[in-house]
């Protein structure tokens, strides 16, 4: 069947998620043993509603609160994020 374009879309917007995360880690002081970004986006009726951004990572010496600080960052400053006029819904854990 192949990859249809919402499938691309979600792709695209996971790894530029990641990038943008793994820069504000290492401006912030952080180095990433792992960074894991799944997006499950959300279409109705012809339209992205909402992009569900699923991340885990394993970061050592950082702490929870400093690492959702820096997730939600990510999120914001993502040009893919800022791109789509859709709802970004992000759900981040440390592994």
């Amino acid at each position: 069947m192949g990859t249809n374009p919402e499938e691309l879309i979600g792709a695209a917007h996971a790894g530029c998620f990641s990038m943008q995360l793994s820069f504000l880690l290492n401006e912030a002081g952080f180095t990433a043993d792992n960074i894991d970004t799944a997006a499950s986006v959300n279409f109705l009726d012809g339209t992205i509603v909402s992009i569900e951004l699923n991340l885990t990572a394993t970061i050592p010496n950082i702490g929870d609160e400093k690492f959702q600080e820096i997730a939600m960052a990510a999120k914001a400053k993502c040009p893919i994020s800022r791109l789509l006029n859709a709802e970004i819904i992000l759900t981040a854990a440390l592994v």
